[in-house]
């Protein structure tokens, strides 16, 4: 009996290592695809267009239509007191050198305006063709050939200028979000754990399992053609540092605590992963079902965003549960220090701020609740300020020239728009077509362009600005005229981006509720409790939002809101949200089982979850707020109302109102579990804070 006991606690020593030495082979394996992923990223038009609008089918049969896919630009030259003849020679001399290094679709033609300060010459090329860095490398030779001097301005517009300087954008979304998610993690982690050495080891395994979730994100795409751009490449990252940095967060919490009563550091942890291991699968399982939801959207960003993001969710997961615990238990107590929990120890007895706010929660749990529930409502009101549709032109935070050049053209020339509507029409029916575009009211202009494939391009210049009413009237009444063609050019993807998005809200949404709903009530054996945590998050994101909008515009200074931020945010707020609701209701579930009435369980669960909750809070607030720091006004909306939202929840929603509704309802929150009906045989006893 007693070698059998030696051979098994010799096993149990030998598990961390065999867990770490497997992590390293995975890794090993992992490297080369991890390194390939921004092969594969891509952020053209027809990564984030609807899948099935009438603009995406303009963009993929213009790729293949004679030389393929054209690249182009506008080059606007002004001058305030008006053009120069010598302005209107630099501008044709340097025209000619564009036309002679590059291959051009045809011969471009200046175009004056009407009060003699703007000249405008149109340039297209097929050379970069679908690449996107052969794309930028033509944008950025033509600004460099075309330069203005002596008060002459001269700036390159047009969709490939815009596209290529969001890709400047989108390229901070690798290096440097990454390291300013780090540092912002690490900052936390010290100032929490208050340790020399603890804070490095999540931190280090969060960045393992962001490397492997980059290799996972390039399988999906290989096997399944899954759409990668800088925006769900980002959003993974900072997913696997918020979501794994909160896992790592409650289970040290919880191995802290065993380590107090076990000796061993390997019966602590897995005392620690049989108490929260259920949690965090829950939780885990929340957020990858909430963004597998996704893969209903309609919506090609949106879509592409539920597989990466489930991917970095569980890559977290799989490392925090195995590779976390094996550091954690080679490393022994000594990685606290210098707050080393002993064995037998008790901690520092002080004053818990959860405790009092329970205290409080428990005392009068109606009246907190309708006071919490009539803030979550004054500030959801904030909704109605939100600014109208966000236009192309105001996507950036920093106006690059591209947007400068696109301002002047629009006031220059305010007879036309300043961006072109793409019509694709039947071979057999272009000269019809092309009689019918220029009769549809609001046209200004209209010329035939390449024939291919069966398919005729006709390029129209609208009379209106570019999304303005009269240009979107314009838009539909050539979709209208036009049975058989589509429509397309920057105007009509926003259009279809916005419609888009307003019917993937109707699938998307219940189906997140739904999904998330099933899993609480497997977790809780109630039905009860998860419609309060999902009434909670949702209420969250009503107020976030409301938040948004007393901020976008008076603050930021944004004109216009991202038709995706509604339906993005609430995703990620409903199944990120719901976690800390797993976190604490699960611990009250713990402590009913063993006997406590409800009102004890609930701020039992408060005073020995509030420290974990509120500091994982704080965590994944922080690394959506890395988003805000992003030169996209998408972005910086989405990590803002997402990083406002998981603060309310932790401080507010979690701490007070789900918390005094449990209180209120006493044990029918358990309804109808076995809970709900007779207290628990079992022995109570109640845990020690977690200091």
């Amino acid at each position: 009996m007693g070698a059998a006991t030696t051979r098994a606690t010799r096993g149990r020593r030998g598990l961390p290592w065999l867990v770490v030495g497997l992590w390293v082979v995975l890794l090993a394996v992992a490297a080369p695809f991890a390194a390939r992923l921004g092969d594969v990223q891509h952020d053209r038009a027809t990564d984030y267009l609807p899948a099935s609008a009438d603009s995406t089918q303009v963009a993929e049969l213009q790729d293949r239509l004679p030389g393929g896919e054209t690249t182009e630009l506008v080059l606007v030259y002004h001058r305030a007191d008006g053009l120069t003849a010598a302005d209107r020679a630099t501008a044709a001399g340097q025209v000619a050198a564009v036309a002679h290094r590059h291959t051009l679709t045809g011969t471009p033609r200046g175009v004056p305006s009407a009060d003699g300060t703007t000249l405008v010459y149109p340039v297209g090329s097929n050379e970069p063709g679908t690449d996107e860095k052969k794309r930028d490398a033509f944008v950025a030779d033509v600004r460099r050939l075309a330069h203005g001097e002596g008060g002459l301005t001269v700036r390159a517009g047009g969709p490939a200028a815009l596209a290529t300087d969001a890709s400047g954008v989108y390229a901070s979304l690798g290096g440097p979000l990454l390291y300013t998610t780090v540092g912002v993690v690490a900052v936390l982690l010290v100032l929490i754990y208050r340790s020399p050495l603890l804070w490095l080891v999540p931190l280090t395994v969060a960045g393992l399992s962001d490397f492997l979730a980059r290799a996972a994100a390039y399988g999906l795409n290989q096997a399944f053609g899954t759409t990668v751009s800088g925006q769900s490449a980002g959003i993974m990252t900072i997913l696997v540092f918020g979501a794994g940095t909160d896992y790592a967060l409650l289970l040290v919490a919880r191995y802290r605590e065993e380590l107090r009563r076990h000796e061993l550091p390997h019966d602590a942890m897995r005392a620690a992963l049989r108490g929260c291991g259920p949690a965090v699968l829950a939780s885990s399982g929340t957020v990858a079902a909430g963004l597998l939801c996704l893969l209903a959207a309609d919506l090609n960003s949106s879509r592409g965003m539920g597989p990466l993001g489930t991917v970095g969710v569980l890559c977290a997961l799989a490392a925090m549960l195995t590779l976390l615990p094996a550091l954690l238990v080679l490393l022994g107590r000594r990685v606290f220090w210098p707050l080393v929990p002993a064995h037998g120890s008790t901690p520092v007895a002080r004053r818990s701020l959860f405790a009092a706010m329970g205290s409080s929660a428990g005392r009068r749990p109606l009246t907190v609740l309708a006071t919490g529930a009539a803030l979550l409502g004054a500030l959801a009101l904030g909704t109605l300020s939100l600014p109208g549709t966000l236009k192309q032109l105001d996507t950036f935070v920093d106006r690059p020239d591209s947007v400068t050049a696109m301002e002047t053209v629009a006031a220059a020339y305010p007879e036309r728009s300043a961006q072109p509507i793409e019509v694709l029409t039947p071979a057999a029916r272009a000269d019809a077509a092309l009689t019918a575009v220029r009769d549809t009211r609001g046209v200004a202009d209209a010329r035939r362009g390449r024939t291919g494939g069966g398919w005729t391009e006709i390029t129209v210049t609208a009379s209106a600005p570019p999304q303005s009413a009269a240009e979107t009237a314009t838009i539909e009444a050539l979709r209208h005229r036009l049975p058989g063609s589509h429509v397309g050019g920057p105007s009509a993807q926003q259009l279809d981006l916005r419609d888009t998005d307003a019917r993937d809200r109707t699938v998307v949404v219940p189906l997140v509720l739904l999904s998330v709903l099933l899993i609480l009530a497997a977790l809780l054996r109630s039905l009860v409790a998860p419609l309060v945590l999902v009434a909670a998050v949702v209420a969250v994101w009503g107020a976030a939002l409301g938040l948004g909008g007393l901020v976008f515009g008076p603050l930021f200074g944004f004109h216009g809101t991202d038709p995706g931020l509604a339906l993005l945010s609430f995703v990620f707020l409903v199944a990120l949200g719901v976690d800390y609701g797993i976190f604490l209701m699960h611990r009250m579930r713990e402590e009913s089982l063993r006997g406590s009435e409800p009102a004890e369980a609930a701020l039992t669960a408060l005073r020995t979850t509030g420290g974990v909750i509120a500091s994982a809070g704080l965590v994944l607030a922080a690394t959506f707020a890395v988003l805000t720091n992003m030169g996209l006004v998408p972005l910086v909306e989405l990590g803002f109302v997402i990083a406002a939202g998981v603060l309310l929840d932790t401080f507010l929603v979690r701490t007070y109102l789900v918390t005094s509704a449990s209180v209120a309802l006493g044990r029918r929150v358990w309804w109808p579990g076995r809970l709900s009906r007779a207290p628990s045989a079992a022995p109570r006893r109640v845990p020690e804070p977690v200091a």
